[in-house]
This record gives structure tokens, sequence and C-alpha cells, in this order.
């Protein structure tokens, strides 16, 4: 793996896979504790619609699934405000719309050969220049919104009846922590695809949330885990020539197992008791 690090696609991979593994797990910790494990495989399905939009008229990749995954979010925002108790029918029409409309633009497009796996199960080798400064970017707006609004992402996390009587806007936290969220999973798409995304998601925030008393420990836990599971994933993918998205996500699960297995072992001690 060392003499690999010379090639420039390599280098690109490895800045990529820190770059979202950081940002992962920081969203990753806000949709777990806010329950959003489902709207955000909902928007990851939807985005597809965002890629076929970006194939057909000749955009970035990015720039497209963004834009819907952007717009997707808002409108489930919306709309699980007032009407929570039809949230999965509403998040499971979304999730096929935007993959039909992804299909049919593709379809559509002249002499476009789509291929189908590297959205699935993620492209990390394929990471560009373009790609770095938009997850960089995303990474940049991610930890200076959760720096200043802290305090009201946490209230309106844990109870946002407590949150909303202290004067905070909730449907304000809410939408943002929702347009986050798609921007993450657009970025994470690139490295797990779309069937994977809600692992890399969700796996290394529930062994943080295990170890950690606080939300500030859990993210900066989730990101250190996803980082590492990214890195050992991308070696795997490298040594044996297999898919990297699928290597990060076996990793991620193998550790999740072993994790478990020594819990049940060793009795439950908290490591980190700072508050």
């Amino acid at each position: 793996m060392i003499e690999a690090l010379s090639y420039e696609f390599i280098q690109n991979a490895l800045i990529a896979g820190i770059l979202v593994s950081l940002a992962s797990g920081i969203i990753g910790s806000l949709i777990v504790v806010n329950r959003m494990v489902f709207l955000a495989g909902g928007i990851a399905h939807t985005a597809y619609g965002g890629i076929g939009l970006a194939v057909y008229f000749g955009l970035p990749i990015f720039l497209g699934a963004s834009i819907f995954a952007v717009i997707a979010s808002l409108i489930i925002s919306a709309i699980t405000l007032k009407e929570r108790d039809r949230m999965d029918t509403f998040i499971g029409l979304m999730w096929a719309v935007g993959m039909a409309v992804g299909v049919v633009l593709i379809d559509l497009t002249p002499g476009y050969q789509a291929d189908f796996m590297s959205y699935l199960f993620g492209s990390i080798l394929a990471v560009s220049h373009f790609d770095l400064w938009f997850m960089g970017g995303l990474l940049a707006i991610i930890v200076l919104i959760m720096t200043f609004w802290y305090r009201e992402i946490l209230a309106v996390s844990y109870d946002s009846e407590y949150a909303s009587l202290r004067g905070i806007n909730v449907k304000f936290f809410y939408t943002l922590i929702l347009v986050l969220s798609a921007l993450t999973v657009v970025v994470a798409i690139k490295v797990v695809g779309l069937i994977l995304v809600i692992a890399l998601l969700t796996i290394p925030v529930y062994i943080a949330e295990k170890l950690s008393t606080t939300l500030y420990m859990m993210m900066i836990l989730s990101g250190a885990f996803s980082a590492l599971f990214t890195l050992i994933g991308l070696w795997f993918s490298y040594e044996y020539d297999i898919a990297s998205g699928a290597s990060i996500i076996l990793v991620s699960a193998l550790t999740l197992f072993l994790f478990l297995g020594i819990k049940k072992i060793v009795l439950p001690i908290n490591i980190f008791k700072l508050k």
C-alpha cells in the first residue's frame, strides 16, 4: 500500500475518505439522536434523481445530486413537521420517485452508458479535485455551524418542545439538520454508494454512542471511527482488488460485531466521562 501512495488517485481517495468520514461522524450523530435514519435513507435514494439530472444536462454529479437532495430535504422537512404520522408514506414516495427520475433521465441521455455500480456502491478511486473541494467546503460549513449553534442543535435534537419554550426556532434548526444530512449523504455516496451510505452514517455512530456521554464526544469518536474504518477498508480494497465501498462497510460491520462481543464479555464501563 505504501508504494500506492505515489499515485494521485490514491492520495485523492485517502483525503476524500477522511473528509467524508469526519462529516459523516458529525451528521451521523445528529441523524441517530434525531431518529432520522429512515429519512436519510430516503434522501440518499432520492438523490439518484439529481445524478440523472446532472448526467442529462452535463452538470457535475455533485451539483445535480446536491440540488435534488436539498430540495427533497426541504420538502420532507415541511411535510414531517406537520404530519409526522404520515412521514413513512411521504419518504417512501420520494424515495421511489427520485430513483425513477434518475433512471429515466440517464436512459434518455444520448450515448451515455450508465455505470450503475459506481453510484450504488461508490467510486472513491475516481474522486476529482473538484470533489475534494466540495467535500472540504461542506466539512468546514458543518464544523462552523456546530461551533456556533451547538447548544441550539443539542436542544432541538433531544427535546424539541423544551427548545421551543426557550425561544429556539425549532423549524429552522430541524430543517438545517436535514439539509446538512442531505449534503453529507451526497458526498458519502461517492465513497460507499447509495446502497451502503446509511451504514457509514450509523455504524461508527452506534459504537461512539456506547462510549460517550455527550453529543460532542459522540461526534468526535464517530468521526474518528469512520475515518479509521475507511482507511482500513481502502487498504483491503487495494490489496485484494475488491470494491472500496463494500470493503469499508464490511470493516465497519465486523468491528461492530467485535465491539458487541467484547461488550457482552467485559463489564460495560463508559470510558469517556467528561461532560
